[in-house]
């Protein structure tokens, strides 16, 4: 599960020594990242003029003495360009709220200072597993790492078996481990609710029913992550604040070997790096289902796991929604950047993408369903905090949309919402990117993988949040037309689902229309750089993944080819020479590019 030659040994005390609490009221404490910094001038000097120039750009390009003034120029080409002026002022506006969002939380990033756990508390340790979709493998290794967690306390570990397996009874006898099944029991098998069937949380909410009340905490981790022996040491001690509801850590991919793998890790970057630490200035962070502690009074309070395909981020939600009865105060959460569990990441893109899929399609659900609660129940500053986080996956979906109505507009029908001077665009369009991209290289130094390479610019990371704008469209779509969404358990084990021509038709589809919007810009004389240019970075980012691909399968190929002679010599008696080693290397198997909007995204992100 975790790859020899990483430092994880440091990268679980990452924010900082333990300490003992002071003073008879405790409340969790916190450090700010920017007050560790020796070079705070330039990080400020970002986060100012990177909006602000930003901004500069939107202002500028839909200036009413800008707008396109045709003159005898039919009735639905003024409307084209009516459209035109309308995409390119929604495209700018959402580059002004993401680098606002990255500003935002570069300036209010902080850690928690991790103090000791308080002796006696009752934690049962929780993980769940369905026979068949999870290799009893992997389950035998997250167990023996939670058997060998420290606390203080009593701890049970649990497996909560979804299908009351043998073999699975088996191996938690042998490991001295509690087993728990709502296999065969009606009410705990509903057809949506709480108890919904083939659902982690209705799994999870089952063993709360029927043994809840004997614990105080449970902590829990994926099928797929092994917690490290001070997963409960780093984490219990901020439950001495009795309005901390739960405590959640980053996720990191063990498997790091795939391309898709290491450019999944590195995508989640400014989320576990930056946005969640943000999180914690209104001590809000975002409940992530990969690793964690929950107080179980405070999951009682509010009915249980949330029915959602995100069950994390939608109890979290409602979690910060809700006071403490004890305290009258609102529930609180912790992030803390301090890796203790190894996980497993997609390692296709068809994984990849349906993972993808499964994450933005939550967070619509929280907004159709949920967020209109959160203004009349939330302060204000909690409300700001989930804003920023909730908007990424629309605003990224909308922006793509709009960025490939407007080429279409363009090169097809000549239509011009505004016409500015090239060179000045060029000059503010690339100044207002360098911007971003230094805000963003800036907080590299945040990162808390213990996989990818220090100093890395995480370029992978970028090229993967863009080439996910088409998967977070279609979510988007099948959101508002309510087509049902089912909860799917992400392939782990080595059993990676295998990619097709069909994993990439959305992609297929949109390369499709703008490489015909090129051609057609040629025929028509629609000539403008800006445009052609943006449709290029388009069809690049929408043809990317299939290149990796072929280039993957390229390359098993040849490296098969050098095999089988070396194979064929064994056979006669001679021996081998030593296979090739994969060609990957972190990070450069993707080609770097963003957003035709040329935003730096950053993103939200939910359990595997």
């Amino acid at each position: 599960m975790r790859p020899e030659g990483y430092d994880y040994e440091t990268h679980s005390q990452l924010a900082g020594p333990l300490t003992e609490p002071s003073g008879t009221a405790y409340r969790v404490q916190y450090t700010k990242l920017l007050s560790r910094e020796p070079h705070r001038i330039r990080a400020v000097l970002l986060m100012t003029f990177a909006p602000l120039l930003t901004g500069l750009l939107l202002v500028y390009l839909v200036w009413p003495t800008h707008w396109v003034a045709r003159e005898g120029g039919t009735r639905w080409l003024v409307g084209l360009d009516v459209a035109m002026l309308i995409s390119i002022g929604l495209i700018e506006l959402f580059m002004v709220v993401n680098v606002v969002s990255i500003a935002h939380a570069t300036m209010v990033a902080r850690d928690p200072v991790p103090v000791t756990p308080e002796d006696g508390t009752r934690v049962a340790f929780l993980t769940t597993y369905v026979p068949g979709k999870e290799p009893l493998s992997m389950v035998r290794a997250t167990l023996e790492g939670a058997v060998r967690v420290i606390h203080p306390g009593p701890l049970d570990v649990w497996l909560l078996d979804e299908g009351d397996d043998d073999q699975a009874k088996a191996l938690c006898v042998e490991l001295g481990v509690r087993h728990f099944t709502r296999h065969g029991v009606p009410e705990w098998n509903r057809a949506k609710g709480v108890h919904k069937a083939r659902t982690k949380h209705g799994n999870y909410n089952a063993w709360i029913a029927m043994h809840g009340g004997e614990y105080d905490y449970f902590a829990s981790v994926d099928t797929d992550h092994v917690p490290l022996p001070e997963f409960l040491e780093r984490m219990m001690g901020y439950f001495r604040d009795p309005d901390v509801a739960f405590v959640v850590g980053p996720q990191v991919y063990g498997n790091y070997t795939t391309p898709v793998t290491k450019a999944a890790e590195s995508q989640q970057f400014l989320f576990h790096a930056l946005i969640q630490r943000a999180g914690n200035r209104y001590r809000a962070p975002m409940f992530v289902g990969t690793n964690n502690v929950v107080r179980i009074a405070a999951v009682r309070q509010v009915g249980g796991l949330y029915d959602s395909i995100t069950e994390d981020m939608a109890t979290g939600f409602e979690l910060h929604r809700h006071k403490n009865p004890r305290t009258g105060h609102h529930w609180q959460s912790v992030y803390t950047p301090d890796v203790l569990a190894v996980g497993e990441g997609p390692e296709s893109w068809t994984d990849f993408f349906t993972q993808q899929m499964r994450w933005s399609r939550g967070t619509y659900e929280t907004l159709f369903k949920q967020y209109w609660k959160a203004p009349f129940t939330m302060p204000p500053g909690r409300l700001f905090s989930y804003t920023m986080m909730l908007v990424y996956y629309p605003m990224t979906a909308v922006n793509w949309l709009l960025g490939i109505l407007s080429c279409v507009l363009f090169l097809w029908f000549g239509a011009s919402g505004t016409q500015v001077a090239a060179s000045m665009w060029l000059m503010l369009y690339s100044d207002a990117a360098a911007l971003q991209v230094g805000l963003y290289l800036w907080n590299r130094r945040h990162n808390v993988s213990p996989h990818e390479p220090e100093g890395s610019g995480g370029l992978a990371g970028m090229a993967m949040s863009a080439l996910s704008a088409p998967i977070y469209l279609k979510s988007l779509g099948a959101a508002v037309v309510r087509r049902p969404s089912r909860f799917v358990v992400t392939p782990k084990g080595g059993g990676a689902s295998p990619d097709r021509v069909m994993t990439f038709r959305i992609h297929l589809f949109w390369s499709a229309v703008l490489a015909a919007s090129l051609v057609a810009s040629f025929v028509l004389g629609h000539t403008h750089a800006a445009m052609r240019t943006w449709a290029v970075l388009a069809l690049a980012i929408s043809l990317a993944p299939v290149s990796v691909w072929l280039g993957t399968l390229f390359q098993e190929r040849r490296a098969r080819q050098r095999v089988a002679p070396a194979v064929a010599r064994v056979t006669d008696g001679e021996p081998a020479p030593a296979a090739p080693a994969p060609a990957f290397s972190a990070g450069g198997t993707l080609p770097s590019g963003s957003l035709p909007s040329g935003t730096v995204t950053s993103g939200t992100t939910g359990g595997n």
